[in-house]
């Protein structure tokens, strides 16, 4: 399945007590890129919620925004470590009355000391953050697929009416090709009676014409480049990323195309290969966008 690289999803999930807001964006990439921002408490989430992506995202660069309202992120209390603080107080009373200090510790001091006062977390609580977290990035994930697939399949048919053209134009050239040969065929057997009054010879004009009809001749190339056509159609259908295969193909058929242009000694066909790569150019422009 076609996949755009481009798209935007959004989730909002509520619990009694918070809410978790994801809002994601992702535009073209060679690779899988993943850039997070989110609340500091979130941090040590971060590998779980790119493995959360990857389920859905193979290609492109995604920026993920991670916002909790409420109290889902305030489930904290101050634990006082009151055995360490009166051993200090006393342990600073003894000092003060062995070398004669009139210094007491104030709050200040014991502020300052991070063993005394602590941050306790409720795990069973970080644990249902975190499932709300998950869920709803999941669920911001989910749309953005919805929307990554939805302009995939518009690429698709854009793609598809693309390859009509080039099937026609290259019929076209295919068909013109012999006309060509004959054409200069009998301009060079004008030329050579104009020449030899009359009288030419048969031999020469064929070895002439047998020596342009091989220098112009466009059938390998036209038949590779059908080839093509027809393997980048068959591509299209394929399920995960065909990306990077479509842009290899599309300089495959350039690679055909400016061989024909080289041989071509005819203005339509000439006329014919600008317009062939103008699709290609078109085409690779989409297939950029595709996963």
């Amino acid at each position: 399945m076609v996949m755009s690289m481009t798209g935007f999803g959004r989730s909002t999930i509520k619990s009694a007590d918070c809410a978790v807001i994801a809002e994601m964006k992702s535009v073209n990439h060679r690779f899988s890129e993943f850039q997070i921002r989110m609340p500091r408490q979130l941090i040590k989430m971060e590998d779980k919620i790119k493995k959360e992506l990857s389920k859905y995202i193979q290609r492109g660069r995604v920026e993920l925004f991670i916002t909790v309202e409420g109290e889902g992120l305030t489930h904290r209390t101050l634990q006082v470590d009151w055995q360490l603080i009166d051993d200090f107080v006393g342990l600073m009373g003894q000092i003060a009355e062995k070398y004669g200090f009139s210094a007491k510790p104030d709050l200040k001091d014991l502020l300052q000391r991070p063993d005394f006062i602590t941050i306790d977390e409720s795990e069973e609580e970080n644990s249902s953050l975190e499932r709300l977290v998950l869920e709803t990035v999941a669920s911001a994930a989910a749309r953005l697929y919805d929307m990554r697939r939805a302009e995939g399949q518009e690429l698709k048919k854009d793609l598809l009416l693309l390859l009509s053209g080039l099937e026609q134009k290259l019929f076209q050239i295919k068909t013109r090709a012999p006309i060509v040969v004959e054409a200069y065929s009998q301009r060079l057997e004008r030329r050579m009676k104009e020449m030899a009054a009359g009288v030419f010879n048969e031999d020469r004009l064929a070895t002439e014409v047998a020596v342009f009809a091989d220098k112009s001749d466009i059938h390998e190339e036209c038949i590779r480049l059908e080839s093509h056509i027809q393997q980048f159609r068959q591509a299209l259908e394929h399920d995960g990323p065909v990306g990077r295969k479509l842009d290899f193909m599309i300089q495959e058929m350039n690679r055909e195309v400016n061989t024909i242009g080289s041989k071509a000694n005819d203005s339509m066909i000439s006329s014919g290969v600008v317009e062939l790569k103008t699709s290609l150019e078109k085409m690779r422009e989409q297939v950029q966008n595709i996963e």
